[in-house]
């Protein structure tokens, strides 16, 4: 077997392929797209109200009014639709002033998410679209990393300004080879700094070498110009830990200590940052900062990154925001910020961070067909829809139905039953027309038939009340196909057998009252949220003791799965925008720090004539969505 140093040149030469084939598609008439979820609002904003005036907001360059964007997904492909731009927005190409990534690196962390609910714990594998990094990533060791890393880079290096730099945070696990990676990607001579984080007061523990402590960041510059900004630090007396004193008298090393034994460093106030930052890491009782977030990273670290390598009004960009430190201190500091993570914990955890702060308003994005990306890696560039269509029903144990009738093999028939069952494409969202379109094939195809059973991949937000309003009862199901299916399909292919998949029934959302009333010279409105049925159990990734636990809170408390919600009060069908965000954590409208409250009101809405289209939205604590929408008098 050839060592890494033997593969990293082919590592490398297939990662800039590969960045070059999605760029390639980035700029064909198939354009990878960033749907826009949420433009949140947090509801401290005093300016709220004008945005519902303005039209679909955008990510562009062109000012400084542009709202930020927090993407949820891969973030190969969010940095490839960035890329490709879109009809609403140009293409991010060249319009980054600074990239900071702190992508995982240790092969022997346990990313699981740990949720509680009424008190008890739940540990939740990582979701399909996580998988890749916390599986696939460390599959072969380091150079599955590698492997991963690199095509990411050279996009990173695409979408950065003439000027701009990049910092990437790593450790010793696999810092020398991406350093190599760096630099043939960007240049051995436009490498700036290998910067130390030590932090000193790390839990040292009883091992037989030296402990390790520190982090290594790597910064490159992407043209010959690069700015920097000298940072001050303040050394006095009191500060501890350090590897050597300094005697101001008698202009030497000494080896001064303070009171309790440990080396002091004694200078003038304050000096010149230089590339060892000492900096402590997050503490378990800094509840202010710490969020409980496996790999968060101080805000000084980062900010002494954004404050050194870029200037008020431009934009900084992390593409494994973990809890969101980055996008937060960019925030902070003024400037403007993309943020994408494949993980929905974090991004969920990020979005209340930037609540939290009364950040600008900001958009929450997903990416756009993502399925069919997954597909074109599983099963090959000249991959059809049909061929993953007829491999779906014949997990959910359908038989095909004959090709004169079924011309895209899409349809089938449960045996000994006239049920019809319908697989929807992964490139597009079942929602209304799509039941509309599976009842009239019920009814007509083949002389009509009993039931017509939809299985689907990504759901419209009101799929739930399309269902009910459309009175079918029984004679319509619509289930969900396991969202981890491509993955498994990609390690045991044909092997995988029916009974080893499960198929469940969709999550919504019911409201209780909801009510309008004059409030001074505008108005005021109340909206309950009733009940909250989770996505079933059997779809989500935890064990079978948990899934039993979590059944019973179904049961008796369905609320307390709400993670986070929120409203728009004058929804236009189009782009959701939340003013008012409720959250587990968030004690201002409720004391129960696990709980969410369960009315929201809204005071100050400009006055509207005729009736308001209110629309709620929630994401559970596993990260599924939901969404009702009433029509208000």
């Amino acid at each position: 077997m050839k060592s890494l140093l033997d593969q990293l040149p082919s590592i490398v030469a297939e990662g800039k392929r590969e960045a070059e084939r999605v760029m390639e598609r980035a700029e064909s008439n198939y354009r990878l797209g960033l749907q826009t979820r949420e433009l949140v609002v947090p509801s401290r904003d005093s300016n709220w109200q004008d945005l519902f005036r303005q039209k679909t907001p955008q990510v562009t360059s062109s000012s400084n009014a542009d709202p930020n964007a927090l993407i949820y997904g891969d973030n190969l492909l969010a940095m490839a639709a960035l890329l490709a731009g879109s009809d609403n927005a140009q293409s991010m190409r060249n319009k980054v002033d600074l990239i900071y990534i702190d992508p995982p690196y240790d092969s022997k962390a346990d990313y699981r998410s740990t949720i509680e609910i009424l008190g008890a714990s739940y540990d939740q594998s990582p979701t399909v679209l996580e998988q890749f990094a916390y599986t696939d990533t460390w599959a072969d060791g380091t150079s599955s990393y590698l492997k991963m890393i690199v095509p990411r880079l050279y996009l990173m290096k695409e979408l950065l300004a003439s000027e701009g730099t990049i910092f990437v945070h790593l450790d010793w696990h696999v810092g020398h080879y991406v350093k190599i990676a760096l630099d043939e990607i960007f240049g051995r001579d436009h490498f700036i700094n290998e910067i130390v984080w030590h932090y000193y007061n790390k839990m040292q523990g009883n091992v037989n070498h030296f402990p390790k402590n520190h982090d290594v960041i790597y910064w490159y510059r992407n043209g010959d110009k690069f700015p920097f900004t000298k940072i001050k630090e303040e050394r006095v007396e009191k500060q501890r830990q350090l590897k050597r004193a300094w005697s101001k008298e008698k202009q030497k090393l000494v080896n001064a200590r303070d009171e309790n034994g440990n080396l002091i460093y004694i200078e003038a106030e304050d000096r010149g940052v230089d590339d060892v930052w000492y900096m402590s890491m997050l503490q378990p009782a800094d509840k202010t900062e710490n969020l409980g977030y496996k790999t968060q990273k101080p805000e000084t670290v980062i900010e002494t990154v954004i404050s050194a390598a870029s200037k008020e009004g431009d934009l900084v960009a992390d593409f494994f925001v973990g809890s969101g430190t980055t996008a937060s201190v960019a925030e902070r500091l003024g400037r403007r910020w993309i943020a994408s993570d494949l993980g929905k914990p974090a991004c969920m955890m990020a979005r209340k961070r930037l609540i939290d702060q009364d950040a600008k308003p900001f958009l929450y994005q997903h990416i756009g067909d993502y399925q069919v990306e997954q597909m074109r890696s599983t099963m090959g560039a000249k991959f059809r829809i049909g061929d993953l269509a007829e491999i779906v029903l014949g997990l959910y144990g359908a038989l095909p139905l004959p090709v004169e009738e079924n011309p895209n093999k899409n349809m089938g028939r449960l045996q000994g039953s006239k049920t019809l069952v319908l697989a929807d494409s992964p490139n597009k969202m079942t929602g209304l027309t799509t039941l509309r379109r599976a009842i009239e094939i019920r009814d007509n195809l083949m002389g009509g038939w009993d039931k017509v059973v939809i299985l689907g991949w990504n759901f419209s937000p009101t799929i739930g009340h399309d269902i009910e309003a459309l009175g079918q009862g029984d004679r319509l199901e619509v289930l969900v196909i396991p969202p981890d299916l491509l993955d498994r399909l990609k390690k045991k292919g044909h092997k995988l057998k029916a009974d080893e998949v499960r198929f469940s029934s969709l999550q919504y959302l019911k409201l209780g009252a909801v009510s309008r009333k004059q409030d001074g010279e505008g108005e005021a409105l109340s909206v309950e949220i009733a009940n909250y049925v989770l996505l079933s159990p059997e779809a989500l990734n935890l064990d079978e003791a948990n899934r039993d636990k979590l059944q019973k809170v179904i049961n008796s408390d369905p609320l307390a799965l709400i993670e986070y919600w929120s409203v728009d009060p004058d929804y236009d069908g189009e782009v959701f925008r939340s003013v008012w965000q409720d959250y587990r954590g968030n004690t201002d409208n409720d004391s129960d720090p696990y709980r969410v409250t369960r009315t929201a009101r809204l005071a100050g809405l400009p006055k509207k004539d005729g009736p308001r289209r209110v629309c709620v939205r929630v994401v559970d604590v596993f990260g599924f969505e939901a969404e009702a929408t009433i029509e208000v008098a």
